[in-house]
């Protein structure tokens, strides 16, 4: 599948690959406070931040660790408002990793709910997935919103296995199966 060709649509949003013109925004959203918070992790440096930008536009998702980071631009005035990504966990397993991250500026208005459903819906009928799971920060109540809207099992709590900034974090996983995925949008 030639991934940098790739478009996906929902009724307000257009998901497709980073392009060059998009670097301002992106090093916008990466830079705000609350965008690394759960993340574990410091916002990248702006030379850092180039280089990650620069990954996703010649995007891969065929050996395990490959990630299919796609931009999510509104249709009304073709604005990049976030991310979501593919994380290929296993090729043998056939299964992925989804997260997402989006410009608090445009929180609550369901865009990031909507763009991991047309991406499940993809990773299941089009890439032949068995399972897509998400990790989240325990406290990042906006992300697990999201998951249990589209109605992702929590199927793992996991007690302080991750430490930044010399504190230790609890992470969730919730978790789908291909055949499930159409019930869970019933």
């Amino acid at each position: 599948m030639d991934f940098a060709q790739l478009t996906l649509t929902t009724p307000r949003l257009s998901i497709r690959p980073f392009q060059p013109s998009d670097l301002e925004t992106y090093a916008s959203y990466h830079s705000k406070p609350g965008v690394y918070r759960y993340l574990y992790s410091e916002p990248p440096t702006p030379a850092a931040l180039v280089e990650r930008f620069r990954d996703p536009q010649q995007p891969r998702f065929e050996t395990t660790g490959d990630e299919l980071r796609l931009a999510v631009v509104r249709k009304a005035d073709g604005r990049v408002l976030g991310e979501v990504l593919l994380k290929l966990a296993s090729v043998d397993a056939r299964q992925a990793e989804v997260g997402y991250i989006f410009d608090p500026e445009h929180a609550g208005q369901g865009y990031a709910t909507e763009a991991v459903a047309r991406l499940l819906t993809f990773g299941f009928a089009e890439l032949g997935l068995h399972r897509i799971f998400a990790r989240l920060d325990v406290l990042n109540q906006g992300s697990i919103g999201v998951v249990e809207r589209l109605g992702l099992r929590r199927e793992a709590h996991f007690v302080e296995n991750d430490r930044f900034a010399g504190m230790w974090g609890d992470e969730y996983v919730y978790a789908v199966l291909a055949q499930e995925w159409p019930v869970a949008q019933t």
